[in-house]
């Protein structure tokens, strides 16, 4: 029989096509077992360069840049602060990037400077807490993002025109509306600042009670 003939082709029946199916579905089932083994035994460091991978991909959705989060997520899942030498070597990064990456970590309140007795090298550690974490996010976005957008709406919303052009009206009722709700969303943000954790999640829990 020519590997190419007609005989050589399976007819798709409803007996064969049950067949397929349940070996489909069973080698769904094993490559999802393989994926699991494979976490499961996942060393230490294939684990945390995931984890940092993964942390930096996610950065940008909180306003900071890849190498940015990535820097903090190994100051985050290492224990004890490091020096610049030591996050150079860990991510491949270079002395400029470094620096200036810490220095905007500092600035964002994620990461500290600490210097040890007897060294001239300055160490940096990063909090620990995710609560405290988030909230020094969401200030930080606040101050850089929500702010400046209050502060124009502001002056926008005073700017002087006839009630009666359409056009005017048409613009103060968009402005005055969105300024009511940046404002609504930074009295949000100031409870949540102000709050514990224990406080935030039982607030939104009630809501969906």
């Amino acid at each position: 029989m020519s590997p190419l003939s007609n005989d050589s082709v399976p007819v798709l029946t409803a007996e064969n096509g049950k067949r397929y199916k349940k070996s489909k579905n069973k080698l769904s089932l094993h490559f999802e077992s393989f994926i699991t083994l494979v976490y499961l035994y996942m060393e230490l460091p294939e684990a945390k360069q995931k984890f940092i991978e993964a942390w930096g991909k996610l950065g940008s959705e909180w306003g900071i840049n890849r190498t940015m989060a990535q820097v903090h997520a190994l100051l985050l899942i290492t224990p004890e602060a490091l020096t610049t030498e030591e996050i150079m070597e860990s991510l491949s990064i270079s002395r400029g990037n470094a620096n200036m990456t810490l220095r905007d970590l500092i600035g964002w309140g994620l990461v500290e400077k600490q210097h040890k007795p007897g060294e001239r090298k300055e160490y940096f550690f990063a909090e620990k807490d995710t609560w405290t974490i988030a909230r020094q996010v969401a200030k930080e976005r606040r101050k850089r993002e929500l702010d400046p957008v209050i502060k124009i709406l502001d002056e926008l919303s005073k700017v002087k025109g006839d009630v009666k052009d359409p056009a005017y009206k048409t613009f103060n009722k968009s402005v005055t509306d969105i300024n009511k709700l940046a404002k609504n969303v930074d009295k949000t943000l100031e409870t949540m600042l102000k709050a514990d954790e224990s406080w935030f999640w039982g607030s939104i829990l009630k809501i969906f009670k």
